[in-house]
């Protein structure tokens, strides 16, 4: 054998069939002959048993690699202690207080396996439900992991949702365990997580124990028989056979289509929607989708400032970087705290090379200038990413000028929960297409994606319309939990045979995918529909305004009139001249039917604590509606921002 053949054999399977580089010839391969293609890259896992066939299509559901059998916790950490890997960083931690950890393939494995002893102590046992409350800290890693070694499907509630969200999603997946803290830091304070637990669990009759993490220092109420804490329960002092047990946990082979976990996502209105996801096409996925997107290398720093409460943090915190052995930066809290510096000194400090972060942080972050990031050194960097919504094109030649030094490729990425990974994205892996500020770019191989009208026909380029998948793809979810018929109704009613993920969208004449926001956040002004999205991305182009969100109000001749609330520069002074001249500049961008009847000026909008813009909090303001459940917001005075400023505009009529 030559040594250009011994070095092929040592690539990855798929890149074997797919040198980097041919992204149509996958594209292609994807569509024409998916069960092989497929195939090819679900090889690339550990499984302890090979399916039997690569898709069980019975539309709308799908199940993936049936008959076949594998563990997500043996293809995130076991096959690695097995290699030179071992002894790689897996996590470099810091905490808001300056605390910082690092983590090995092998740290993380013997945490795991002690932990999953300890569930399995308290009679967890493959099938139960699991529940996590958790900081930002390796722990909340290592428990998910153990969680899935033995074969007990999930649900992470973000830390910042109140008791009664808490209660709501434990009782509809009847989970035994809650795996909490103490409490988390975030901007200086303590956020207490267990009293907030203790809240949940008398509403919760399914809570059999509650772990806790001592990580913040506070004392707490334990509950005796319910309660332990996490160093009781994995400083496990038994008989030598007992002992060995705790150090090894024989992962437990699933189904390919056993639930891994469910997630549960909002809408504005209505019941939250338990989205369920399986283990193999899950993992195939995001095997695939981090390695096309970012091409992870073995001397990479990879960092995603997202919590794991959501879906970024399941998909490309801990599965996708840990599936390719990868070394990943965490962080708990803020990201601009104890200054805007924060990201940046983090960024330098451990030489990231692959930044993954939200359009929406960004922008609060550009409203400092150039020169904070100037102070750094950022020449580690080699590709940006953005995940979370749209990106305006001023704020992504910000990041790809000032934070990329205008070297480094952005991969914008559109996909959500329910799609289990990235769908639309330019790929560094594969080879990138020219990019354009603003584009998602091309659907990733395997995604069959095109923009429709009302009636499901395929649209010519410049016209809007919704996003369609009209195949299905490994890493899409199962069902919703417990109910079948509201997935059905929610994601497959409106296009037959097509999922509709709720998206507007528009094609270029080179194809490329430009989002314009959700669906139902298409403004009907005087019969025009405008996206949300573009209006934004049209007045943060003006040098004035680092962030904006807009909504609709009800107009008796229009329908519905667009009202701006914008954040102004620190360089800018608001002003009713700069109101006109933003009007002017909107005319300007999108024309006149786009020109805003009311602009704000807002000293911060409404975010989340994971950066995004909470659109129907502005929204329902404008109207004067029910503003809703506004726990996940970062700053409740944002809301009072918001009212304000409305309030400041009706004195000015009187």
């Amino acid at each position: 054998m030559t040594d250009n053949n011994s070095e092929l054999n040592a690539l990855p399977v798929s890149e074997k069939y797919y040198p980097k580089g041919n992204y149509e010839i996958m594209r292609k391969e994807a569509m024409e002959n998916s069960d092989k293609f497929w195939s090819n890259i679900a090889s690339e896992l550990s499984w302890s048993r090979t399916w039997d066939s690569v898709l069980d299509w019975q539309p709308p559901f799908a199940k993936w690699f049936t008959g076949g059998k594998l563990n997500a916790c043996v293809n995130a950490v076991d096959r690695h202690v097995k290699t030179d890997k071992k002894n790689k960083a897996a996590y470099i931690w810091e905490g808001e207080n300056g605390e910082k950890r690092v983590l090995t393939y092998s740290d993380l494995y013997r945490e795991i396996n002690r932990f999953a002893a300890g569930l399995k102590r308290l009679g967890i046992k493959k099938g139960d439900k699991i529940a996590f409350y958790m900081p930002m800290v390796p722990e909340f890693a290592i428990a998910v992991l153990a969680a899935t070694r033995i074969g007990a499907p999930f649900t992470v509630v973000f830390s910042g949702f109140s008791a009664s969200a808490l209660s709501e999603r434990i009782n509809d997946c009847e989970a035994k365990l809650i795996v909490t803290a103490d409490g988390l830091y975030r901007r200086g304070k303590i956020l207490e997580l267990k009293k907030i637990v203790d809240e949940a669990v008398p509403s919760s009759p399914s809570v059999q124990n509650v772990v806790v993490l001592q990580r913040a220092g506070n004392s707490v109420n334990m509950v005796d028989s319910r309660d332990v804490f996490w160093t009781d329960l994995v400083n496990y002092s038994g008989n030598e056979n007992e002992i060995a047990q705790s150090l090894y946990v024989e992962p437990e082979p699933v189904d390919s289509d056993h639930p891994l976990y469910i997630l549960y996502t909002s809408g504005t209105t209505g019941k939250p929607k338990g989205v369920l996801h399986g283990t193999g096409g899950y993992l195939t996925w995001a095997y695939a989708t981090t390695r096309w997107v970012f091409d992870i290398q073995d001397d990479d720093v990879y960092w995603c400032p997202a919590d794991i409460g959501w879906v970024t943090g399941h998909t490309y915190v801990i599965f996708g970087p840990l599936l390719h052995g990868a070394t990943s930066i965490m962080y708990e809290g803020a990201p601009d705290y104890p200054n805007p510096e924060r990201l940046w000194q983090i960024i330098e400090r451990y030489k990231v090379t692959i930044f993954y972060f939200t359009p929406t942080g960004i922008r609060a972050l550009m409203k400092f200038g150039d020169a904070l990031p100037g102070k750094y050194n950022l020449n580690s960097i080699r590709t940006l990413g953005t995940v979370g919504e749209p990106i305006n094109p001023a704020a992504w030649k910000w990041y790809f000028n000032v934070i990329g030094s205008g070297r480094c490729p952005i991969v914008d990425t559109w996909w959500q929960t329910e799609t289990g990974g990235i769908m639309i994205s330019p790929s560094t892996n594969l080879g990138l297409v020219p990019l354009k500020p603003g584009s998602g770019t091309f659907p990733l191989p395997g995604v069959d994606a095109d923009i429709v009208d009302e009636n499901g026909n395929s649209l010519p380029p410049k016209e809007k319309g919704f996003i369609v998948i009209k195949k299905p793809w490994p890493g899409m979810f199962l069902t919703l939990y417990k109910d079948p018929e509201r997935y059905k109704e929610v994601y497959w009613s409106k296009f037959d045979g097509m999922y509709y993920p709720g998206d507007y969208a528009v094609r270029d004449d080179e194809g490329y995918f430009w989002f314009l926001g959700r669906a139902d956040e298409v403004l009907n002004v005087s019969g025009h529909r405008l996206g949300t999205i573009e209006i934004e991305d049209a007045i943060v182009s003006h040098d004035a305004i680092t962030e904006a969100a807009v909504a609709g109000k009800p107009d008796k001749i229009k329908g519905e009139s667009i009202v701006v609330f914008c954040v102004v520069h620190n360089d800018y002074t608001p002003s009713e001249d700069l109101k006109h001249e933003l009007k002017k500049h909107i005319r300007k961008e999108i024309g006149p039917v786009a020109t805003p009847d009311d602009i704000y000026f807002v000293n911060m909008l409404p975010k989340t604590r994971s950066g995004k813009i909470m659109r129907r909090v502005v929204k329902a303001v404008a109207s004067g509606s029910e503003i809703g459940d506004v726990t996940t917001l970062e700053d409740g005075s944002s809301v009072e921002e918001v009212k304000n400023a409305l309030t400041e505009f009706s004195k000015s009529l009187d």
